[in-house]
């Protein structure tokens, strides 16, 4: 590429890019199961997704398997800056092609997602944009909800799940859905489906349906312990069949903190609010 491409606006560089399919051709990337991968091609689409954050022209981007690149793209049309791990060294000689047609603004970290702290990688604040992995989507995305740094380094995730998973992270109380996950992304940010994405979206077609889930985070509640929330709905919700005086009387003090909370023993934990279950915590920990 010549130095008069480079100075090429980015919709121009990414005219010059191979059709997404011929990536995959090329570079052998047929989506492996055991990674949990799912690659989505639709360049509309993925400019739709990159779109959801707001204006990213400037703004520090981090990714979490980018396969070969669709979201990736986008995020660099967009203007971002973009950290990107991948574990799956096929999709490598791909990801440095893409770094070469955006010089600057893709740095690719070759390992795996569970064991890298994003704000250890960048340089000032950020947002997470994935399509995640369904093998560790969630286990990812509760790590960066339950962060003990609050507000947490990233400004917002925007990230793609399975669509019960996504229905689990933004229910309210009484939804067949509500649980663990719906108080820990919610307690101290807010959550909403962004976009909802057929199976068809995807090559190859999951069995499931998607959703992307935005969130951003928001000020915590006073005298709450992330250490004594998880406690408590992990007790409850562990047996959320069982009324309150039965999952919980094995922690020690939440009965009576049941009671100084006006919350009746014998309610189950999918009826107790976010705003109740915050109560709960704060009359544990005084």
């Amino acid at each position: 590429m010549s130095a008069a491409d480079l100075s090429l606006p980015s919709s121009k560089l990414t005219s010059q890019l191979p059709p997404l399919r011929d990536i995959i051709k090329r570079h052998g990337l047929a989506a492996s199961k055991a990674l949990g991968q799912n690659f989505l091609l639709d360049e509309q689409l993925l400019d739709r997704i990159a779109a959801i954050p707001g204006d990213l022209k400037g703004a520090n981007v981090y990714e979490v398997g980018p396969g070969p690149g669709g979201l990736t793209r986008a995020l660099l049309r967009a203007g971002a800056t973009v950290t990107a791990v991948e574990r799956d060294r096929r999709c490598l000689p791909a990801l440095a092609d893409l770094a070469e047609t955006f010089p600057g603004q893709l740095r690719v970290i070759d390992g795996d997602a569970m064991k890298i702290d994003p704000a250890k990688e960048i340089d000032g604040p950020f947002h997470i944009v994935s399509n995640l992995p369904y093998n560790v989507g969630t286990a990812l995305a509760v790590g960066w909800l339950t962060s003990a740094q609050w507000p947490p380094p990233w400004l917002s995730l925007t990230l793609m799940f399975q669509r019960e998973v996504a229905n689990r992270i933004v229910a309210k109380a009484g939804d067949d859905a509500y649980g663990r996950l719906a108080i820990l992304a919610q307690w101290r940010s807010g959550a909403r489906i962004a976009m909802p994405v057929h199976r068809s979206a995807f090559t190859p077609p999951p069995k499931v349906m998607s959703a992307v889930v935005h969130i951003t985070p928001a000020a915590q509640p006073d005298d709450v312990e992330m250490a004594i929330l998880e406690q408590l709905t992990a007790a409850a919700f562990g047996q959320r069949r069982k009324m309150l005086r039965q999952s919980l009387k094995g922690v020690a003090g939440a009965l009576d903190a049941l009671a100084a909370a006006g919350i009746t023993e014998d309610r189950r934990p999918e009826t107790v609010t976010i705003p109740e279950w915050l109560e709960l915590a704060r009359n544990m920990g005084s």
